[in-house]
C-alpha cells in the first residue's frame, strides 16, 4: 500500500494504530468509568421488574483537543420538506399498550422509478393495529422528482396505495428489464413489487419471497451472491414476536409504568437468502447456504437483525454480508464462492464491542473512509453504547473498533442511533459520517435526565489522518440540529447540483427532507453504471478514482443505513482538483474498465458493454 508523503520517517498504518491506541487509552478508561457510574440502563432490565434508575449528573466526555490548523467547515442543510412537496407522516399504530413494533420503523429509499434520470422518493409506512384504526388509512408514499428537487405524490398512480405493517425497503432490477423493482419488508408477509412502466404489480406469490406469516423482517438487500449475473435477495429478520408475549413480559420503568420491551426478552430468528433462479422466481437457500445461525446449547436461532451491509470485505471478488444484530453478536457471513457462507464475525473481530459485549446494533454501513484499502464498518448502537467503527489494518482483517481513537466514541455515547451512513457531505474527497438518532420512550427524560425522545442528528466531518480526531462533529449543520425521532435515513442528489441531499424518517412523525447547502466550491464527479442484462444497475461493482495522487474507493450498493436504500449514482468529491488521473470500474463479474474522464462537475454514464474481461 502506498504511503502518504513518501518520507522515510512516515509512520506505517500499524504504527499509527499503536500511537492512536496510546492516545485513546485514557479515553477508554474514562468512558468505562462513566458507564459504570450511570447505573443500570433500562434497556437491559429483567422482565417484569420495577427498575429504579439512578443516574449521576454527568456531561459527555470531551474528545482529544482539535487541531487548530484544521478549522471545522460549515456544512449547512436546509429543511425543505414542505417547499419540496413532501407531506408524509409516519403512523406507528401506538394506542397505549406499548407494543414493541411501534418503536422500530420505518425506512426510505431514493431511486429512479420512472427512468427519467432523477431520484424519486419512497417512504415506507406502518399501520394501525386491528380495532384501533385512525381517521385516515395509512399507506406508503411515492413522490416523483421533477429533476429540480420538487416532488409530486404519485402513490396511487404507481399502485402503492395499500396498507401493511411496513418496515424496510430494498431496490433492484431483479428481472433485468431495466426498471427498478421494490421489495418491502413488514411485520408479517413481505412483498415483491415488479415495476411495469412506472406502476408496481405484486408478484410475491409467484416469486416465492414472502417469508413466514409471523416473521418480523427489517432490512433487505439485492446483490449477486453467486456471481451468475442476476440479483439475489437477502432479508434480515428481527425477533419472534407476538402481542400476547409482549403483554405477558410486562416490561416496566419506575415512574412510567408499562414501557416498551427489549429484544433480549424475545427469541431470535433466522435471516433468509433467496437465490434468483430467473424467470421471476426465487428459491429459499437460507439453510443450505449457511445463513441460519443456531445456538449450540439451546438450539434456538441466534440472530436479531436490524441492518445489513453487503460488502466484499476480503476483496476476493465475492460479496459478503455483515449483519447488525440487536443485543446479540453481530454476524459476518463470509462468501465461500461455492454458494455457501460461513459465519465468522467473532473470528474477524466484528461480533462484539471493545469490551467483548454485544451491543444494540441497528444502522450499518461500510466504506474506505481513509482513502486506503482499510475497510471501515460503522454500526449505530443503543443509548449509552458508543457507535462502533470496526476497521481493518493494512487492508487486512481482523477488524478492531477504532471509534474512540478517531473521535466518534465520546460524542456518540449518549445518542440512540438508528440510521447511519458514510458520504462526502462537502465534496472534499473524504467520506464523512452521518448518524440519526431518537429514543423509543416518549417520556424517557423523566427517568434518565441525559436522554431525550427527540435527538439531533450528528454529522461528523472527516478531517483526514493529519488530525488527532479524524472524525469531528460539525457544529454548523443548519437544520440538521433540530431534534428528531429519527429512524431511516438516505442520501441522493435531488436537484442536480452535485452535492448529496438527505431524507430522514421519524417514528410516528413527519419525514424530513434536507437540501445540502454547502458552498465550498469543491469539484465533483458522479457516475451512473449501466450493467449487464441480469444486473442493470451494476449493484456490487467497485470503482477506484485517483486524483491528486489519492485513490478513492466506492462500491455500488444501495442497501445502507437502517431499513433504507441510497441512490444508485456514485458521487466522488474532488476538493480543489479539477482533473481525474484515472478511473477504474471493476464490474460484478470481474471485468475491468478504464474510463477516460473528459471533465468534472457532471454525471457520467458508464456502460458494461465497453468493459474488458479481466484475465
Amino acid at each position: 500500500m502506498a504511503m502518504k508523503g513518501g518520507g522515510a520517517s512516515e509512520l506505517s498504518r500499524g504504527e499509527k494504530r499503536v500511537r492512536n491506541a496510546l492516545i485513546g487509552s485514557m479515553l477508554v478508561i474514562l468512558v468505562c468509568a462513566l458507564l459504570i457510574a450511570g447505573g443500570v440502563a433500562w434497556y437491559r432490565s429483567r422482565p417484569g421488574a420495577e427498575v429504579k434508575v439512578v443516574e449521576a449528573e454527568i456531561t459527555a466526555p470531551v474528545a482529544v483537543v482539535e487541531d487548530s490548523q484544521q478549522p471545522l467547515p460549515a456544512i449547512p442543510f436546509t429543511d425543505i420538506t414542505q417547499h419540496a412537496g413532501i407531506d408524509f407522516v409516519h403512523v406507528n399504530g401506538a394506542y397505549g399498550e406499548r407494543l414493541m413494533p411501534e418503536t422500530i420503523g420505518s425506512g426510505v429509499a431514493f431511486f429512479d422509478y420512472d427512468g427519467d434520470a432523477d431520484q424519486d422518493l419512497l417512504l415506507v409506512n406502518f399501520n394501525y393495529w386491528p380495532g384501533h384504526a385512525g381517521a385516515v388509512r395509512p399507506t406508503h408514499a411515492l413522490y416523483a422528482n421533477n429533476g429540480r428537487g420538487q416532488f409530486s405524490d404519485v402513490t396511487a398512480a404507481a399502485g402503492l396505495g395499500f396498507s401493511e405493517f411496513g418496515m424496510g425497503v430494498a431496490v433492484g432490477d431483479y428481472d433485468g428489464d431495466g426498471q427498478v423493482d421494490l421489495y418491502l419488508t413488514t411485520l408479517g408477509r413481505n412483498r415483491l413489487l415488479r415495476n411495469e412502466e412506472g406502476r408496481f404489480r405484486d408478484v410475491t406469490q409467484t416469486a416465492g419471497v414472502a417469508g413466514g406469516d409471523n416473521e418480523w423482517s427489517t432490512s433487505a438487500a439485492f446483490f449477486d451472491y453467486d456471481r451468475d449475473g442476476d440479483l439475489d435477495l437477502f432479508v434480515t429478520n428481527y425477533v419472534q414476536w407476538s402481542r400476547k408475549d409482549d403483554l405477558a413480559i410486562d416490561f416496566r420503568l419506575t415512574g412510567l409504568g408499562r414501557a416498551y420491551g427489549a429484544p433480549n426478552h424475545f427469541t431470535g430468528t433466522h435471516n433468509r437468502l433467496y437465490r434468483n433462479d430467473g424467470g421471476g422466481r426465487f428459491s429459499d437457500v437460507s439453510g443450505s447456504a449457511g445463513i441460519a445461525v443456531t445456538d449450540g446449547i439451546s438450539g434456538k436461532p441466534v440472530g436479531k437483525g436490524l441492518g445489513v451491509a453487503p460488502v466484499d470485505y476480503d476483496r476476493d471478488g465475492w460479496i459478503d454480508l455483515i449483519v447488525a444484530n440487536d443485543t446479540v453478536r453481530n454476524f459476518l457471513f463470509r462468501n465461500r464462492g461455492d454458494g455457501t457462507f460461513e459465519e465468522i464475525g467473532a473470528l474477524e473481530g466484528i461480533a462484539f464491542d471493545r469490551d467483548g459485549k454485544a451491543t444494540g446494533g441497528m444502522g450499518i454501513d461500510s466504506s474506505y473512509f481513509r482513502n486506503t484499502l482499510d475497510l471501515g464498518i460503522g454500526i449505530g448502537n443503543f443509548a449509552n453504547e458508543m457507535t462502533s467503527l470496526f476497521v481493518t489494518a493494512e487492508g487486512q482483517p481482523p477488524f478492531v473498533d477504532e471509534a474512540v481513537l478517531v473521535g466518534l466514541g465520546p460524542a456518540t455515547r449518549l445518542a440512540l442511533t438508528f440510521g447511519l451512513f458514510f458520504f462526502d457531505a462537502d465534496l472534499d474527497g473524504r467520506l464523512d459520517l452521518l448518524q440519526v438518532n431518537g429514543h423509543l420512550e416518549h417520556e424517557i427524560n423523566r427517568v434518565q435526565p441525559s436522554q431525550h425522545y427527540a435527538q439531533p442528528a450528528q454529522l461528523f466531518w472527516n478531517c483526514g489522518d493529519g488530525c488527532r480526531n479524524l472524525f469531528r462533529l460539525v457544529h454548523e449543520a443548519g437544520d440538521l440540529s433540530q431534534p428528531l425521532v429519527a429512524r431511516g435515513a438516505a442520501y441522493a442528489d435531488i436537484d442536480g447540483d452535485g452535492d448529496l441531499d438527505l431524507v430522514i424518517t421519524q417514528n410516528g412523525r413527519a419525514a424530513r427532507l434536507f437540501r445540502n447547502d454547502q458552498n465550498s466550491g469543491n469539484h465533483w464527479l458522479r457516475l451512473l453504471l449501466q450493467g449487464g442484462k441480469g444486473n442493470t444497475g451494476a449493484i456490487g461493482a467497485r470503482i477506484e478514482l485517483t486524483a491528486g495522487g489519492v485513490t478513492q474507493y466506492r462500491q455500488v450498493m444501495p442497501a445502507r443505513s437502517y431499513l433504507s436504500q441510497m441512490e444508485l449514482p456514485v458521487t466522488f468529491g474532488l476538493g480543489s482538483l479539477e482533473q481525474v488521473e484515472s478511473l477504474t470500474v471493476i464490474w460484478p463479474d470481474g471485468a475491468r474498465q478504464e474510463v477516460d474522464v473528459p471533465r468534472t462537475g457532471m454525471l457520467m454514464i458508464v456502460n458494461r458493454a465497453d468493459a474488458i474481461r479481466a484475465p
